[in-house]
């Protein structure tokens, strides 16, 4: 069975304006896990999405719903925080309760829902990668998967 990733992370932030954060993280993260990792299924809500700063308020929770019955339902969720997204918060929420791993790249490191929802805290886009590299995403997977089967 292949891998599950969902990819999350910052798009609006703390912008007041409707306007959002730069994307092009996004296909840094993916190329990423395609090298280490070519046989997972990668999903980007924000892909799928990429007119969403434009949408209405009905299209707006459709979009929401969709995004977190992914997030809780993947077997990994990478979420990228250069600083913070209410959205992705409640998306590696609801992975990490559903018993996926969460891996964040992040220099928040104090933050609370980081701290306790994330299985994984790295520091930049380049750490991932050599978490990746390293083979640190499958043994992070198989050690909480094994953990599941003990519970």
């Amino acid at each position: 069975m292949a891998m599950k990733v969902f990819i999350a992370g910052i798009i609006q932030g703390s912008l007041v304006e409707p306007r959002i954060h730069r994307q092009d993280w996004r296909r840094r993260v993916r190329g990423a896990i395609r090298r280490h990792h070519p046989d997972a299924e990668v999903y980007c809500h924000y892909e799928a999405h990429p007119c969403s700063i434009e949408y209405e308020l009905p299209e707006i929770l459709a979009t929401l719903a969709d995004g977190n019955r992914r997030a809780a339902a993947t077997d990994v969720l990478v979420a990228y925080l250069p600083e913070a997204s209410m959205g992705t918060a409640v998306e590696m929420y609801l992975a990490s309760q559903a018993g996926a791993v969460v891996v964040t790249i992040t220099p928040m490191r104090a933050n609370w829902v980081v701290r306790a929802y994330s299985d994984r805290i790295l520091p930049d886009l380049e750490a991932f990668e050599e978490f990746l590299a390293d083979g640190g995403l499958g043994r992070l997977l198989a050690q909480k998967r094994r953990r599941g089967e003990q519970a």
